[in-house]
C-alpha cells in the first residue's frame, strides 16, 4: 500500500505525545520513522543554521529551516533535510503548511546511529530532483562534503573554509566553527 501525505498527516495526528520527539518522513509511499538525532549533530545544525542565517538574513536571500521543516517533493515523498534553503525568488512567503518546492540547499548531517549511504541516497535524491547543493556534515571525521548536481563531491577538512559562491556569494565558514566547543 503507499501512502500519501494526506495520509501521513492522518497517521500524525493519531500518534499519542509518546512520539513527539520523532521526526516522520513519507519515502517513496513508506513511513519512515526517525528518532532524536544525537546532541552533537543537534548543536552543528543549529550553529550552521546560525551562521547561515547571520548571512542570509541582512540580504534578504531566502529562508533558512531547520529539521522539522518538511517538504512534499515532486515525486510525492515528504522529506525533511536536517538544514535546508530557499532562494526568496521562489518562496516569497513560508505557507502554514509543508513547503510545495525542492529546497535549493539540503543539509544532512551524520547522527552517531546513521549511516553515510543513506543519508549520500537522500542528499543524491534531491538533487535529481533540482537542489542546487547538498552538503553531509560527518562529525566523526570532521569533514563537510558538498555535492553539485553533475559535478564530484567536494571535501572540506577542518582546516579548510566552506564556500557556497552559487547561493551566498561572498560567504566563508571555517569548518572548524561548525564544531561544538569545548569549554575550560
Amino acid at each position: 500500500m503507499s501512502l500519501t501525505v494526506r495520509d501521513l498527516e492522518k497517521f500524525q495526528a493519531q500518534l499519542s505525545s509518546d512520539y513527539d520527539d520523532y521526526q516522520i518522513e513519507l519515502q517513496e509511499g513508506n513511513i519512515i520513522i526517525m528518532g532524536p538525532s544525537d546532541i552533537v549533530s543537534s548543536e552543528i545544525g543549529i550553529r550552521l543554521s546560525a551562521f547561515l542565517f547571520a548571512w542570509i538574513e541582512p540580504r534578504k536571500l531566502g529562508r533558512v529551516f531547520d529539521s522539522s521543516g518538511g517538504f512534499i517533493l515532486s515525486n510525492t515523498d515528504l522529506r525533511a533535510p536536517d538544514v535546508s534553503f530557499v532562494c526568496a525568488e521562489r518562496l516569497r512567503q513560508s505557507p502554514r503548511d509543508f513547503g510545495e518546492l525542492v529546497p535549493d540547499l539540503v543539509v544532512e548531517i551524520k547522527s552517531r546511529t546513521d549511516r553515510v549511504k543513506k543519508l549520500r541516497e537522500k542528499i543524491q535524491m534531491f538533487l535529481e530532483l533540482g537542489a542546487r547543493v547538498g552538503i553531509l556534515i560527518d562529525p566523526d571525521k570532521l569533514t563537510v562534503t558538498v555535492y553539485r548536481s553533475g559535478g564530484e563531491p567536494t571535501i572540506f577538512n577542518n582546516e579548510d573554509t566552506l564556500t557556497i559562491p552559487e547561493l551566498f556569494p561572498g560567504w566563508e565558514l571555517a569548518v572548524a566553527q561548525l564544531w561544538p566547543p569545548v569549554f575550560d
